[in-house]
């Protein structure tokens, strides 16, 4: 029970600093801008819906996609550490992640790219939704469904809400949460990185 207590943290503390609802808002707000109160709703409901098929997608088929492209879990651990290492020394320096937050030319609707793909559902929340299920049996995929599942209802609560949110928490406290979210993010990916190393060598 207390091993189930420490994964379930330990997968939400992982999702909430890579997807991290609050610094989103400003992001959302931005992409909706001018937009009514009923489109700004539809919107942030599209594209949390959108994201959150995506990644449980991989969730539920991460094992198969392995085994179709003859990925091994030590080497994926390795390069989705480096990847959400990347993210998270970005989210540090103060930069928008090129891997998180890039903008999508073209004619595609907000609400899918670039809200769901990639703000909400980008190569690092997917690396960090199959990296919590290699290896896991049944419970914990279910664990790591229903905990995502309740990270994106947080979200679109905080895009339905996000011009109150701003105003009352304010750019800087909003860019304090961001840069602990990249602390626990480049400390998350060296985690991996160390796990991949120790699963190649059998140390």
């Amino acid at each position: 029970m207390e091993n189930l207590l420490t994964y379930s943290l330990t997968v939400f503390m992982s999702f909430f600093a890579i997807m991290n609802p609050i610094a989103n808002t400003p992001i959302f707000l931005g992409l909706v801008e001018g937009e009514s109160k009923e489109n700004k709703r539809k919107v942030a409901r599209t594209g949390t819906l959108t994201a959150f098929i995506i990644v449980i997608t991989f969730v539920i088929a991460g094992k198969y996609i392995f085994e179709l492209f003859g990925i091994t879990i030590p080497a994926f651990k390795i390069t989705g550490g480096i990847l959400i290492f990347y993210v998270g020394f970005e989210m540090l320096m103060s930069q928008k992640s090129k891997i998180h937050h890039n903008n999508t030319e073209g004619n595609n609707n907000l609400a899918i790219s670039p809200l769901a793909i990639p703000i909400l559902a980008g190569p690092g929340t997917i690396v960090t939704a199959m990296n919590s299920v290699t290896n896991a049996n049944f419970i914990h995929i279910g664990i790591v469904i229903g905990i995502f599942a309740a990270l994106i209802f947080l979200t679109y609560l905080a895009f339905v809400f996000s011009e109150k949110i701003v105003d009352m928490v304010g750019p800087n406290l909003i860019s304090v949460v961001g840069k602990l979210m990249g602390l626990i993010l480049a400390i998350i990916g060296i985690d991996m990185i160390t796990e991949g190393i120790k699963l190649s060598f059998n140390l």
